[in-house]
């Protein structure tokens, strides 16, 4: 083997990953290990060139700063390449038809990231795709973003098993995608937000199954339910696409921001976690996100690193 590779055996070649649900909890824990076997190796300038000669493709139907920056930075650092296709270029679902692009791309590439607005769209890049296919964000799930968080809370705390997160805000693809992997961890979820808002019940009720006692998996309309808290998380009350209802949203989300005042709720030392963009004043104080409890910096760089774990899993030989 050659001596820039990290010593591992992937336990995901060849497989997609669409879903938080997609792994197990053995293998979730294998990628935050490899992620952050990886870290320590770039903090000492070690070389890790495991996926040299690989290729990625990746789809982007909206904008993005972390999940293309992540992916790209991470397969050059891995010894690979990334090659970005705007949606200009491709016109998915327009220009081309999902399932052709994922065969002439899966015909050249050695995998694919894609970031599509309908999971649907996902589904049919997958049904038709040779090659692993990594779901870089849907309006079903963000699996990607939640390797970061997890990655980060254990970082912290030096595991996750027995953590208690409140998630508090819109119930949206961040906060499914979250219930399901804490389920797989074993670590605690309390989703907070108004009742119109709620995850979707199917989500939640695969989450407590996949907890399956080990971990609890709650819903809740009350913002005094942050008080058990270890993890304090939270996302835009807008997501990409309901611009026409964010001031709606900033009216029925007000209770749900995160303060000094709600932060008092949670434990001492509560972590903040925030996986961005950040609208301050709304979802979060500008005072909070700014605070020594916040770790939204560290959540951002690790995205860098989750990525690099999920990498070499999928990809490496």
């Amino acid at each position: 083997m050659n001596d820039n590779k990290v010593s591992f055996k992937p336990i995901l070649k060849g497989r997609h990953l669409l879903s938080s649900a997609d792994l197990n909890a053995q293998e979730l824990a294998q990628v935050l290990d490899t992620a952050l076997d990886l870290k320590a190796r770039l903090k000492r300038g070690e070389p890790t060139h495991i996926l040299e000669g690989k290729s990625l493709a990746m789809i982007f139907e909206h904008p993005s700063l972390r999940t293309r920056l992540s992916f790209d930075i991470g397969m050059y650092q891995l010894g690979g390449r990334a090659f970005y296709l705007a949606p200009t270029e491709i016109g998915l679902g327009r220009r081309e038809t999902p399932s052709d692009v994922a065969r002439v791309i899966s015909s050249m590439a050695d995998g694919i990231l894609a970031r599509v607005r309908d999971h649907t769209t996902l589904l049919e890049l997958a049904n038709y795709s040779s090659k692993p296919l990594i779901n870089g964000l849907t309006d079903r799930e963000h699996p990607c973003q939640v390797l970061a968080d997890l990655l980060t809370i254990r970082e912290r705390f030096g595991k996750l098993t027995g953590l208690t997160m409140a998630y508090i805000g819109d119930g949206n693809n961040m906060a499914q995608s979250l219930a399901l992997a804490s389920a797989l961890s074993g670590l605690n979820i309390t989703i907070i937000t108004p009742p119109q808002y709620w995850p979707d019940e199917e989500i939640v009720h695969q989450a407590r199954q996949l907890a399956n006692g080990k971990s609890f998996v709650k819903v809740s309309n009350s913002p005094e339910a942050v008080g058990d808290a270890d993890v304090i998380y939270t996302d835009v009350w807008a997501s990409m696409g309901q611009e026409s209802e964010a001031e709606l949203r900033r009216r029925v989300f007000k209770p749900y921001q995160i303060n000094s005042n709600l932060l008092e709720m949670a434990k001492p030392n509560a972590l903040v976690l925030h996986c961005l963009p950040a609208h301050r004043g709304d979802e979060v104080t500008e005072e909070v996100l700014e605070g020594s409890q916040s770790a939204v910096f560290q959540q951002a760089e690790n995205r860098l690193h989750a990525q690099k774990g999920l990498l070499v899993h999928l990809l490496a030989d």
